[in-house]
């Protein structure tokens, strides 16, 4: 067995791995719509179709206390014209760096097209009527999870773990329009939007699009 310990050792095995394999889609920049929303919309349903798993799955990057950058992935809840939609619990790490820095930055990546998506741009909270909507469209077991509300607090074992999420369960099982309070459904409205389509050659295309008042203007960059 190799030793990827031993120096150089994992950087060898790291070069050795594949890269922009299969079949990759093409992309035309020129042929692109005006607006970001429509083109996105096209990439997700393409990976959705090319049966990528959790194609909804992005990274959401927002503002710490220290100043510091904070990722996580989440899950988009929609995509309307205003924006793109997710949600977070209020007390958590992100919802406290959204609340007080209210802006925030969305990555996709979908490996098997070899094809990203970056968004950033201001958030704003939704009303608590969608918020609440929201939470009672997930599943029973997301709501039981929420409800607990001590996300990223110290944990003293497993144990507590276990009798916290079967109290929480009975209480969604008992009352199914239990809302948690904090639960913030929030709308990222973005100011610049980038889709990068990979190539093998390295030749990547990349489209960039910045709002400017009430239009959007799209720009080529260099890979």
């Amino acid at each position: 067995m190799e030793n990827t310990t031993a120096p150089g050792g994992m950087r060898e095995m790291l070069r050795q791995l594949d890269v922009f394999a299969g079949d990759l889609p093409d992309f035309d920049p020129a042929a692109a719509p005006g607006d970001p929303t429509a083109l996105f919309v096209e990439w997700l349903r393409a990976a959705i179709d090319a049966g990528i798993p959790e194609p909804h799955a992005m990274t959401v990057s927002t503002t710490a206390a220290d100043g510091g950058p904070s990722a996580r992935v989440l899950l988009l809840k929609d995509v309307t014209d205003g924006g793109w939609q997710f949600a977070v619990h209020g007390a958590s790490p992100k919802g406290r760096d959204l609340v007080e820095r209210p802006a925030a930055a969305l990555t996709f990546h979908w490996v098997r097209l070899a094809r990203q998506v970056r968004l950033r741009g201001p958030v704003v909270a939704e009303s608590p009527e969608r918020s609440a909507a929201d939470f009672l469209a997930r599943s029973p077991g997301s709501r039981a999870e929420a409800l607990m509300g001590r996300q990223s607090q110290p944990l003293e074992s497993l144990e507590e773990l276990n009798l916290a999420a079967k109290r929480s369960a009975e209480r969604v099982a008992q009352d199914p329009e239990l809302v948690a309070p904090a639960w913030v459904l929030y709308t990222l409205r973005p100011t610049t939007a980038e889709f990068w389509q990979g190539d093998r050659q390295r030749k990547h295309t990349r489209l960039a699009y910045r709002r400017e008042e009430e239009r959007w203007t799209k720009t080529l960059l260099w890979p």
